[in-house]
Order: structure tokens, then C-alpha cells, then sequence
């Protein structure tokens, strides 16, 4: 009979960790819903004690998700433990995430601490989690680089102490596909009461085996994952979600196990995802990129038009990428934008589908087919922009003059609550002349650029530019995007978006630092 492999997402919390992918708790809030959606079965929602915002957005997370468990991560200490069950106790299946490293590298030289402090620390703060809370997982940090034998022992020590779930992570991406199968395998026949709990995989990429190491883990035994969409994570980032759970579902046969992932859903997750931390997938990368399921070479053209299973191991459709689109005009309705939202998987509240609507018409007038790919920009850039308040800038106007034997120039017009501003700048090009006009208006703090992106989003010279603007401040990132068949306009709007991010966080700064002594 074939096993169930239980999906544990850490989108929220190692995903999020890494440079660049940091997240409100609005746009967390957001993910998590998409998590939902997905059927993922746990979502690891943040480390409460790491700080306030977090702790809220934790709580926040277990007080609104009803369909998927809510974890929330802990070091070894009641100090910690503490705050994970405050933040996810309103959870409808609470889980608290207790870890400590196992490796000889770890213990002598981050923890200080023996082998049997370790057990004992192990033993402790399991049985502390677990009068809290019934449903505890416990990780041994490095267990790939830990002495096997060693490893048994700390394994054993945490079922006996109440714990549902033990993870056997691969912290710095180390091992290999053998290795870890051989390794789960070990542990299911060393450790007694294996059996009767969930052993847990948690792949890093930083050899580029994350997906094969945590499949591997599979076939030893595991009835866990713990990946991240997109692959995001610390370094080079953890085990895609997409991989693994389309893995299982091509190869289900191989692998004698199923997910409870509602795979069509897997496409909207990783566009939500890419759109709140500012990234676009790669060309390539599997299941979710612009030519996973795209074919140039003629001999792969003929095999496709003869017989998709020729070079498609799944179908577009399978991973929520519809193929046969609607293309919707400037005679359509609201109720028939509404209606054929809702068939992409897409539940808008009121005020949202009359903002998207309105974007949706003003579109309309500048291009001659408007796509779903079109579409799910137009939602995607919605749900990533800021809250409009009186003291923000909004995009007004521009007018460029530009050429190859003449200096660019841009005036740029700009409105923050009633108040109008105009400026004139000369730049290395249209683009950098009409930032130049913004910086004279606003005048922000001082910043570096780390990152400006243009993308199309569908095909045709007539094609909706989706730009990605960076800034840098005091080692924060702030991101901007902007959206409009104009690459000029969606520039502005982008850099604008990120300057209005920056200003709001500098203030904000500059409020806390007004009561400090």
C-alpha cells in the first residue's frame, strides 16, 4: 500500500531567512493562505523569539490557517519553547519545532558541549514542549555530518521524551543520495519506536542534490519533507516543494507514496512567491519556468505534436499552467473578469477586483489580446503593493526626450496628497533621467541600486514589462515593482514603489529613535 509523505513547507521561516526573500506579515499571510490552498500539511511559520514582529506574524499565521498544521521553530531553551506555544497554541493543529545540533563540529564548537549534555539537553526540552503541546518535533542539526551511532542515541532520546516527528536535516547540504537513504534506512532499523512516528528529511542545495537527497530519504523510510517553494532557503537555497511533490506524483509507482498536495495549485504558489520577494524563476527551472514545458528543437516540435507523452513527463495543466487561455478585450465585463478569475483559482475581495478590473481596462486600451499570463501579473502586482497613505508618493506623469546623439532627458510629475511636483533631470538614458527627476522631488535617504530587472510577462512586441527595483539602506533591502506595457513607466512606477518602502522604514526608525535615552 502506498504511504503517505507528509509535505512540512519552511517558506515562512528557512525560506524567508535568506537574503533578499525577507516578507511582512501581510505578504506572509499571504503565502500561507496560497500554503493552504496547496494542501501543504505543516507550515512552519517563523521562530517566535526571534523578535516582536516575528512572534506576531507567528501568531497571526496559527490564529487565521484552519486546514494545515502551524509550527513554529525553537532552540533547546524554555525561553524559546515558551514563545513558539504563545505564538501557535490558537492554531487549529498547533506543532512545536525544538532543534540542537548533533555533529562533533557543532557540539565542540558552536554549542560546547559533550555528547551526553546534548542527550540530556535533548531529553529535557522535548519533555518541557511536549506538557505544552502534544504534537513536538525534534531536529538534530548537522545529522548528516553526525557520528551515526551517536545520532541513534539522540533519536531515541527524543521519542522516548514525546516527540511525533524527528528530522534528520542536511544543514549544509553535505550528503549525498545514498548516504541519506542509507542513513534513514539505519535509523528505522536501530532506533526502536521508529515505527511510530514521522522521520522527517530536510534537504539544503548547496551541492545541488537537495531534491534527490530528500526523494533518497523517501525510499530509506522517510515519511517527511520539509522543502520550501521555489527552492528558496539560506545559501543556495533548500529542497523545492515543486520538485519533490511532482516527483512523487510522476513517479509514484517508484516510490510506493503519495502527497496530500493539490498539485494544480502549484503554479499560483510559486508566481505569489516570486512576486512578494521580488524574484523571477529561471528559464529553466523545472516545473514552474517559462520552458518547462516549452519546445524549439523540430525533432522534439514533431514528437510533441504526434504525442505529448513524448516529451512531457506531466502535463502543464497537472502543476495549474492553463494552456487553452481565454483571452478577454475591452468589451468584457466585471462579472466575466470575476467569473474567469475565479476559474485561474483566483478569490479576490470586492475592493480587490475593482482595483485589478480598473488595471485590467486601462490594459485593455494598449494591447490587442490580453492573456491570463497578462492577468496574473496584473493580480500579482496588486496583492505587492503598498497600502496608499497621504504622505506617499504616487506616479503622476513623465515625458522623455531621448536619442543617440542627444542626452536624455525626463520630466517626471509626481503627487503625494495634494500637492503636485514636477522636475527635469538629464541621465545616461531615459530610465536614469526620469530616477533622476524622482531623487530631485523626494530627496530619500541616501541608498545603493543592488538590483533593476525588466521581464516580459507574455509574448508579443505589445507585452505588459514587469520591472524588479532594489535599493539598499542601512543593509536593508527595498523592493519595488512596476507593471505596464511602457518599460519606461514601469520602471518609474517600480522605483517609486521602493522609495515610498524606504522613506516608511526610515521614519519609522526615526520614531523608535525619538524615545530612546
Amino acid at each position: 500500500m502506498s504511504k503517505l509523505i507528509k509535505i512540512f513547507d519552511t517558506t515562512l521561516r528557512d525560506g524567508e531567512q535568506s537574503p533578499g526573500c525577507s516578507m511582512n506579515t501581510k505578504e506572509k499571510l499571504e503565502v500561507a493562505d496560497r500554503l493552504q490552498k496547496l494542501g501543504v500539511d505543516v507550515i512552519e511559520a517563523g521562530f517566535a523569539i526571534s523578535s516582536p514582529g516575528d512572534f506576531q506574524c507567528v501568531k497571526s499565521i496559527a490564529d487565521t490557517i484552519r486546514d494545515s498544521s502551524i509550527c513554529s521553530l525553537a532552540r533547546c531553551l524554555p525561553k524559546d519553547i515558551d514563545a513558539a506555544y504563545e505564538a501557535i497554541k490558537g492554531a487549529a493543529a498547533p506543532r512545536i519545532h525544538v532543534f540542537l545540533a548533533t555533529s562533533p563540529v557543532h557540539m565542540e564548537y558552536k554549542l560546547k558541549m559533550t555528547p551526553e549534555q546534548v542527550l540530556q539537553s535533548v531529553d529535557y526540552h522535548v519533555r518541557y514542549a511536549k506538557a505544552k503541546c502534544s504534537d513536538i518535533e525534534f531536529s538534530a542539526e548537522d545529522a548528516t555530518r553526525s557520528d551515526p551511532e551517536f545520532l541513534a542515541k539522540v533519536v531515541d532520546t527524543a521519542i522516548r521524551a514525546g516527540a511525533t516527528t524527528v528530522n534528520i536535516p542536511d544543514t549544509v547540504g553535505y550528503t549525498t543520495p545514498d548516504e541519506m537513504k542509507d542513513l534513514i534506512r539505519f535509523l528505522r532499523e536501530k532506533v526502536p519506536g521508529c515505527e511510530d512516528i514521522d522521520l522527517s528529511v530536510h534537504c539544503h542545495n548547496d551541492l545541488g542534490m537537495a531534491t534527490a537527497n530528500s526523494l533518497s530519504g523517501v525510499l530509506g523510510g522517510a515519511t517527511q519533507i520539509e522543502c520550501c517553494v521555489n527552492g528558496i532557503g539560506e545559501r543556495a537555497g533548500n529542497a523545492a516543494l515543486e520538485e519533490v511533490v511532482m516527483a512523487l506524483k510522476v513517479r509514484g509507482a517508484l516510490f510506493d507514496a503519495y502527497t496530500n498536495i493539490d498539485t494544480k495549485q502549484i503554479y499560483k504558489t510559486s508566481q505569489k512567491v516570486y512576486s512578494i520577494i521580488g524574484q523571477t524563476a529561471s528559464r529553466t527551472k523545472p516545473i514552474v519556468g517559462k520552458n518547462a514545458f516549452a519546445h524549439e528543437s523540430g525533432i522534439h516540435q514533431h514528437g510533441v505534436l504526434a504525442n505529448k507523452k513524448t516529451y512531457e513527463i506531466m502535463t502543464p495543466e497537472s502543476v495549474g499552467i492553463m494552456t487553452n487561455e481565454m483571452v478577454l478585450g475591452k468589451h468584457s465585463g466585471k462579472h466575466a473578469f470575476e467569473a474567469h478569475l475565479k476559474e485561474m483559482g483566483y478569490d479576490l475581495t470586492t475592493e480587490e477586483l475593482s482595483a485589478c478590473f480598473e488595471e485590467f481596462k486601462k490594459l485593455c486600451d494598449k494591447k490587442k489580446e490580453v492573456t491570463d499570463r497578462d492577468i496574473e501579473a496584473l493580480v500579482n502586482h496588486g496583492d505587492n503593493q503598498l497600502e496608499q497613505t497621504a504622505d506617499m508618493y504616487r506616479f503622476d506623469r513623465f515625458d522623455v526626450h531621448a536619442g543617440n546623439f542627444s542626452t536624455p532627458t525626463s520630466v517626471v510629475r509626481l503627487k503625494k496628497g495634494d500637492q503636485t511636483f514636477e522636475e527635469v533631470a538629464l541621465g545616461d538614458g531615459p530610465i536614469n533621467a526620469s530616477f533622476e527627476a524622482i531623487n530631485k522631488i523626494v530627496n530619500p535617504p541616501e541608498h545603493s541600486f543592488e538590483n533593476f530587472s525588466i521581464q516580459s510577462v507574455s509574448e508579443g512586441n505589445d507585452t505588459l514589462g514587469d520591472v524588479l527595483v532594489t535599493l539598499k539602506h542601512n543593509g536593508k533591502d527595498f523592493k519595488g515593482r512596476g507593471l505596464s506595457t511602457d518599460i519606461i513607466e514601469s520602471s518609474i512606477m517600480a522605483y517609486i514603489n521602493a522609495i515610498n518602502r524606504l522613506i516608511a522604514c526610515s521614519r519609522t526608525e526615526q520614531d523608535k529613535g525619538e524615545g530612546v535615552l
